[in-house]
């Protein structure tokens, strides 16, 4: 949607263009999942040491005396830490040179003062409650101001792919201990990038007439000349999914494609969207089967 929206801008850029900014963004969203497992790990990092500092009280509270540094020192960063591609990839980034220790300290300070944090420090130590705390931790990070500053700074896609880098940090944390480049499992398969993706993004393109020329008649009470260019893109790309992609449902192709449009369009724009896809694809849908040819049962 973005790269197409940039086309319709900037009259200059070609379909090559596209296609290489199209790559470099699936490597720079790679790089970010990279940056966030990178900081989750550099802050658990404080725990240790918190616990050098509790350690060396003259005078040390009861909590103190239990606390330990296991929020870093538990399986599933060990796991994260001592894994040798992940770490490679990450040197490789450049994260290492990165002056973050401020930050790493000033996010671990405002966990530990949490009740999950709090809780997990005074249980029994089991790999399930590890999780649970570096989830908890998470939500945490990803709620405050200050870490969602960090990530925007270093990758200006941050917000608008957050919600992708959530769901993928979970099911890494979710499967440690892990062996291997296990991280590389979270790039887009070929099948992802080209079969889809770069499909998606050409097909658009090379019928952009003709998928204006499907949809102008539906706008009804619209104005095609006022309509707002992410929602025509929003629908071409939502057709063309439906034309070329028949083992996507049409709920999912329209729900999805409503979901972008109140994120990135007007606010009416994901009820237009919406009532505008859902006759498009019935439309398409009711002459594919007058056109379908009839079987000889049908025909008697």
């Amino acid at each position: 949607m973005q790269l197409l929206y940039a086309m319709d801008r900037d009259a200059e850029l070609t379909l090559k263009d596209l296609e290489k900014k199209y790559k470099e963004s699936i490597d720079e969203s790679f790089q970010l999942l990279l940056f966030v497992t990178f900081l989750i790990t550099l802050i658990t990092e404080k725990a240790v040491e918190d616990d050098a500092k509790r350690s060396s009280k003259h005078l040390p509270s009861d909590f103190d005396k239990a606390f330990s540094a296991k929020l870093h020192n538990n399986a599933i960063i060990k796991s994260l830490l001592t894994n040798t591609q992940l770490q490679n990839r990450i040197e490789k980034a450049g994260f290492l040179k990165l002056d973050l220790s401020d930050f790493a300290e000033k996010m671990y300070k405002g966990f530990s003062k949490t009740k999950p944090y709090e809780e997990y420090i005074l249980a029994a130590e089991t790999q399930e409650r590890d999780l649970e705390i570096l989830l908890e931790l998470f939500r945490y990070l990803r709620s405050n101001e200050y870490f969602n500053e960090i990530c925007d700074d270093h990758y200006l896609h941050w917000f608008d792919e957050k919600s992708l880098i959530v769901g993928t940090i979970k099911k890494i944390l979710k499967a440690q201990p892990a062996q291997g480049d296990f991280i590389m499992e979270y790039y887009p398969d070929d099948d992802t990038i080209k079969v889809y993706g770069q499909k998606l993004l050409k097909s658009v393109i090379n019928n952009d007439s003709n998928l204006a020329e499907q949809i102008i008649p539906l706008l009804k009470n619209w104005d095609s000349e006022r309509l707002a260019v992410i929602d025509m893109i929003l629908l071409k790309m939502a057709q063309t999914e439906h034309k070329e992609f028949a083992s996507i449902p049409n709920n999912v192709t329209i729900n999805e494609y409503v979901e972008v449009a109140k994120s990135y369009s007007t606010d009416k724009s994901k009820e237009f969207v919406n009532g505008v896809l859902d006759t498009l694809f019935k439309q398409d849908d009711k002459e594919k089967k007058e056109d379908a040819p009839q079987s000889s049962d049908d025909a008697s």
